[in-house]
């Protein structure tokens, strides 16, 4: 059966593969080359009355030369992530970071507003550590995530 015009030239016609190389089932499926996981979760809330804070535990996968393990687990409080940002503002001036969850000043302790932060946290880390000149170029992200005695005063 001849072929029409048409149908011989469909957006959907078959395309053919420029590489004909097959991948193998560790290429398909293996680790990336290069990878950097981050996640926020377990929410924590301490302290009593005026003293009170909540703080979250970071999760960080990698394998980026960069990083010093592949595995941490830091907690950090709303106010570290404030420093953070600002110091990675002065330390990257060529990468635009985006911005925290926005402060909650009434019912702040709240199991709906804590876990609306942590998602916005979570989100703005995913943001940041998926970003290539932050990955392998940005020595404060490295210490946020990974050093359990990360101390703001010394980036400022």
């Amino acid at each position: 059966m001849p072929q029409s015009y048409a149908s011989a030239y469909s957006p959907f016609a078959r395309v053919e593969s420029l590489n004909t190389r097959k991948e193998n089932v560790e290429e398909m499926y293996g680790v990336p080359e290069n990878f950097l996981e981050v996640e926020v979760r377990n929410a924590m809330t301490h302290g009593y009355g005026r003293k009170m804070y909540t703080d979250y535990e970071i999760v960080t996968r990698t394998n980026i030369p960069a990083f010093r393990v592949r595995y941490s687990s830091v907690r950090r409080r709303y106010s570290d992530f404030e420093y953070f940002r600002d110091i990675l503002e002065r330390e990257s001036t060529r990468v635009n970071i985006p911005p925290l969850p926005g402060k909650v000043f009434t019912n702040r302790f709240t199991d709906e507003v804590i876990e609306s932060r942590r998602e916005g946290l979570e989100r703005f880390l995913q943001i940041v550590a998926g970003h290539p000149l932050l990955q392998t170029g940005s020595k404060v992200l490295c210490a946020f995530l990974q050093d359990p005695g990360f101390d703001r005063n010394s980036w400022m």
